[in-house]
């Protein structure tokens, strides 16, 4: 039973993650959540060279950013896999 259940939850997360990895017409805006990414490699540089105090303020704000921006993709890129758009 157990396995038959731990079947089911990789199946559907495999064909989870195929859908969202698909590249099939991405109109998506993704400059949003490479923006964000960039601010927490700023953050990590300026960690790395000493201002750990700044540093660490835009290494997470960018973190909080990219969560909030790649939700926001996953989830335009689930609507049109969805409504037939390309």
């Amino acid at each position: 039973m157990i396995r038959k259940v731990r079947w089911m939850w990789v199946t559907s997360g495999v064909i989870a993650a195929m859908t969202l990895t698909s590249a099939e017409g991405v109109a998506a805006d993704k400059s949003k959540v490479n923006q964000a990414t960039r601010r927490v490699e700023r953050g990590a540089k300026q960690i790395g060279e000493g201002q750990i105090g700044p540093g660490f303020k835009e290494m997470f704000a960018g973190i909080g950013h990219t969560i909030v921006e790649g939700a926001k993709f996953s989830g335009a890129n689930i609507q049109e896999f969805f409504s037939g758009k390309k």
